[in-house]
């Protein structure tokens, strides 16, 4: 079968790869329909490995070596592994991607995300961007039949959108402002407006983008110059109860710092890889919270990602283009990379489901 296969820095392969076994207790074995690409996959392509696990093996997943890339995906259910209930074959299904055990304190205080042996799908083990995939059945929600298939494929980056918002504490009626809407901040954008929050500010460099998170329920937009330090040209200080920094950048973090009111909150959103100052005497002086998000609690955000996107039209502004799994690294990859991409690529994997694998294993 057709997969994407990461072996190194600029070097991702689409090839021949065999395919999966039969699923295994709790496991489901999907046909691929559609895939999604983001920052993480351009990152790895570029720069890793920050996650695959190339040369030591993954304490979670257990993986070693090259990897099939793909962490946003949904498919049909092909079979089943034994003790797998609530799915049928044929089903749309979405997964989260992310693995846990169930077992350490984490898991145990409702915090799966933190799973001391957590993993994820595309990243520390083989994904989605193949024509099948195996993925435990905890870590997947049924598609309702409202939700269009490219909005399925959206799923799991909602996820952590709508985990981010829970994170940052955002009640209804509180301000927000969401710096950097690209990828994962126009989610966010969404999440906050789908849960009452206003006003809602969204800050970029880009102009396209605040156009988007417009569409996604921005109140107001914010175009910066990317060497600027600060939004106080434009936004007041004391301006939002949460500012919530999605780019990742030096310059997303000073804008956050000074966008937010005394007594308000900060959310890390982006992932920053180099160590970023910060005046803590500032923080200190306005009582200023400071808190981080990481990936989703697949239980809680993964189902309500699905219902938003069946009962909005969230999909339509955000999906950039759709791909053939052939053209992954010039125009999904290398086009992320080089921000010709101004929303979502989706990546077809597709392909007529082979009737001998309907059975449950």
């Amino acid at each position: 079968m057709r997969a994407a296969v990461y072996h190194g820095p600029r070097d991702v392969r689409v090839e021949d790869v065999p395919e999966p076994r039969q699923p295994r207790t709790g496991e489901l074995l999907l046909d691929v329909q559609l895939a999604a690409i983001c920052g993480t996959d351009s990152s790895e392509f570029l720069h890793g490995p920050r996650f695959a696990p190339l040369t030591t093996r993954h304490p979670g997943s257990g993986h070693l070596g090259p990897i099939v890339l793909g962490h946003e995906f949904f498919g049909r259910v092909a079979a089943l592994g034994a003790g797998v209930e609530g799915f049928d074959v044929g089903q749309r299904v979405a997964t989260g991607a992310g693995v846990w055990c169930g077992e350490c304190d984490w898991c145990r205080a409702g915090r799966p995300n933190l799973c001391e042996r957590y993993y994820t799908l595309g990243l520390h083990t083989d994904g989605g961007l193949a024509e099948r995939a195996l993925v435990p059945a905890i870590t997947c929600a049924p598609v309702p039949d409202a939700c269009s298939d490219r909005a399925a494929a959206l799923a799991q980056p909602l996820a952590i959108a709508l985990h981010a918002r829970d994170r940052a504490g955002v009640e209804p009626g509180a301000s927000a402002m969401v710096i950097g809407v690209g990828g994962i901040g126009s989610f966010v954008v969404a999440a906050l407006h789908a849960a009452g929050s206003s006003p809602i500010v969204a800050v970029d460099v880009d102009a396209r983008r605040l156009e988007v998170a417009e569409r996604l329920g921005a109140h107001e937009s914010v175009l910066v110059d990317p060497t600027a330090v600060g939004v106080r040209s434009r936004v007041n200080a004391d301006a939002v109860d949460v500012a919530i920094e999605a780019s990742g950048t030096e310059a997303g973090l000073a804008h956050a710092l000074a966008a937010v009111r005394r007594g308000g909150r900060i959310l890390l959103v982006g992932q920053h890889y180099q160590p970023r100052s910060m005046d803590l005497l500032d923080l200190t002086l306005r009582e200023l919270e400071v808190t981080t998000t990481l990936a989703h609690v697949c239980p809680q955000n993964l189902p309500e990602a699905l219902h938003l996107l069946a009962t909005t039209d969230l999909a339509e502004h955000v999906v950039d283009r759709v791909i053939d799994l052939g053209d992954l690294v010039e125009d999904g990859l290398i086009a992320l990379a080089e921000r010709r991409v101004q929303g979502k690529v989706l990546v077809e994997v597709a392909r007529e489901a082979d009737p001998r694998l309907g059975d449950r294993g």
